[in-house]
């Protein structure tokens, strides 16, 4: 009997190829509303803060909504590790994952430069590097991987999208890293000379401070979670309950 192997490697490209596209939108919006924020209110750095946070929140929201039901709108490598840990998806489609949320930032960060009528890619000159920022990162990819643990593992997977976009807009205010929470919206970012970039000599610091926020979240999820069985940590994937 020969089996065909095709409809699995469809099913996952359809998913890599959601990754890609909801992990360049989002970069998208975080670039070009950063760009769009320094020419609309120039000179006022507040301003520009509250007015790419408000956009990266309600774009977050629609994204997991639109490519939830096909991927699960991971859209972030460490919510894609910490799914494996869980058992929500297999290695090779981990790393499948990760590698179409990579390409897709840098991709969306092209796309944002370009909008804006700047080169396709401007290295970023913007240094981030000290230890209260990578202490933000921490606090930043923490809270958040806690806020998807909390809301999917207490059966609310439906309020997901909306829970994610709120602490990721409150995040950018209450961290001092302004809340990356993203190693492939990190190496997007790298790629940006404007509001929004991060000097790629900073990129390894906050990564590495989010993959420690996201070991930290997925040992507090088993202690605070010991008796509810292991749960994909996104939502689930299924449109009647589309981060």
């Amino acid at each position: 009997m020969i089996v065909d192997g095709s409809a699995p490697r469809l099913e996952l490209a359809r998913k890599a190829v959601a990754e890609l596209l909801g992990t360049a939108l989002l970069v998208a919006i975080v670039v070009g509303s950063g760009i769009a924020a320094q020419r609309l209110s120039p000179g006022d750095v507040g301003l520009q803060l509250l007015e790419n946070s408000i956009a990266t929140g309600a774009g977050l929201i629609a994204l997991i909504l639109a490519f939830g039901p096909v991927s699960g709108a991971h859209l972030n490598p460490v919510v894609t590790l910490a799914d494996r840990i869980f058992g929500g998806v297999t290695s090779a489609a981990a790393a499948v994952y990760v590698a179409a949320q990579v390409v897709g930032a840098c991709i969306g960060a092209v796309v944002a430069n370009l909008m804006f009528e700047l080169p396709a890619v401007t290295t970023s000159t913007h240094t981030r590097s000290s230890g209260g920022l990578w202490l933000g990162e921490v606090v930043a990819t923490l809270g958040l991987l806690l806020v998807i643990f909390g809301v999917v593992r207490s059966g609310k997977a439906a309020a997901a999208p909306f829970a994610v976009g709120g602490y990721i807009a409150a995040a950018y205010w209450f961290t001092s890293s302004t809340s990356f929470a993203n190693p492939a919206v990190t190496v997007g970012r790298t790629l940006t000379d404007t509001f929004a970039g991060i000097k790629p000599s900073s990129a390894p610091g906050f990564i590495a401070a989010q993959l420690a926020g996201a070991a930290l979240a997925v040992a507090l999820a088993r202690f605070l979670y010991p008796s509810i069985p292991a749960l994909d940590v996104v939502v689930p994937h299924e449109p009647a309950t589309s981060r």
